[in-house]
């Protein structure tokens, strides 16, 4: 198995998770533009052979000589430029993601893989027409990086009808938990602990009622593999989420609660770029394939997530 974007956030998590599975061989690619060596240290104790390699994803030549060097049945392509990214350097975002995804698809055209496991995200949909959201919501793509992501989505699409790859589209809604970039192109979560640990007031977009179905990071990475592992998912499209949505005002609330710190000063400014307002999905798809679907928010899991950014930041 193959692990793009595997030193990053959600794909280090998956990493842990697939090590579970017992794969014959485990192999991570990652630029480390936002991955660390740091969040694969569980994995090298767990599995001290899996094989990091330092390398770009989107390029074609390369990634062909991966799979075929280190004889890759399934790839989970999760190598990403993220969002906030796309809002300083769109041509790179757009240019980048978008060859990711082809690339791992001509690849299976050529017959080099078995299969493929695509991380989409739900910024594909943009803000959302109705809610819930479900997996025939149009795409309405915001920022550049959604429209990669909407454009990945499609792509795949294009190969299954077309060449009849055996692909799988995971669309997971906003994750949060341990390992989430704390520095450059922070969430919401880092942000805020980074700036009560600091004295700075928090900064909220907008009015803060934007919406956003939050889904824990060790959930997505285990449906990921639930998804893999359920042969009717094959080919599919599958919202990863919750299906309940919490506003940004209150997910600061709750934040500062769980770090004692109620009071502390919010102030709100001038809305986000490519901010969208509603994000909540319908999850009935992943339940029918797996049987199951992430837990909703809750203060152990933003608990632990706030003391493993303490524990780095102080």
């Amino acid at each position: 198995m193959l692990v793009t974007g595997g030193a990053g956030f959600i794909g280090s998590h998956l990493v842990d998770r697939i090590i579970r599975e017992d794969p014959a061989r485990l192999v991570v690619v990652d630029n480390f533009f936002l991955g660390s060596e740091a969040n694969l240290a569980e994995a090298r104790v767990a599995r001290p052979d899996v094989e990091v390699l330092r390398l770009d994803a989107s390029n074609l030549a390369a990634m062909q000589d991966v799979v075929q060097m280190h004889a890759i049945d399934t790839v989970f392509d999760l190598a990403v430029v993220p969002l906030p990214t796309s809002l300083t350097y769109p041509h790179w975002t757009m240019l980048t993601n978008i060859g990711v995804t082809a690339a791992f698809c001509e690849i299976a055209r050529r017959g080099l893989i078995e299969r493929l496991v695509h991380m989409s995200s739900s910024e594909a949909y943009g803000s959302g027409h109705y809610v819930p959201m479900d997996e025939r919501h149009p795409d309405d793509a915001i920022t550049p990086y959604a429209a990669a992501k909407a454009a990945e989505d499609h792509i795949i699409r294009s190969y299954v009808r077309t060449f009849g790859i055996d692909a799988t589209v995971v669309r997971p809604f906003n994750n949060y938990g341990p390992r989430q970039n704390p520095g450059s192109y922070a969430g919401i979560i880092p942000i805020v602990v980074q700036r009560v640990l600091r004295g700075q007031p928090i900064e909220i977009h907008g009015d803060g009622e934007q919406t956003r179905d939050f889904t824990f990071v060790r959930d997505t990475a285990d449906l990921t593999v639930a998804i893999y592992g359920s042969p009717e998912a094959r080919g599919m499209e599958i919202n990863v989420a919750t299906g309940v949505g919490t506003s940004i005002n209150t997910l600061v609330r709750r934040l500062l609660e769980i770090m004692g710190a109620p009071d502390h000063p919010v102030v709100h400014t001038a809305e986000r770029p490519g901010d969208v307002r509603r994000h909540e999905a319908d999850a009935s798809r992943l339940v029918s394939f797996v049987g199951r679907q992430p837990a909703v928010l809750s203060d152990e899991s933003l608990r632990e997530t706030v003391e493993w950014y303490r524990a780095i930041l102080s």
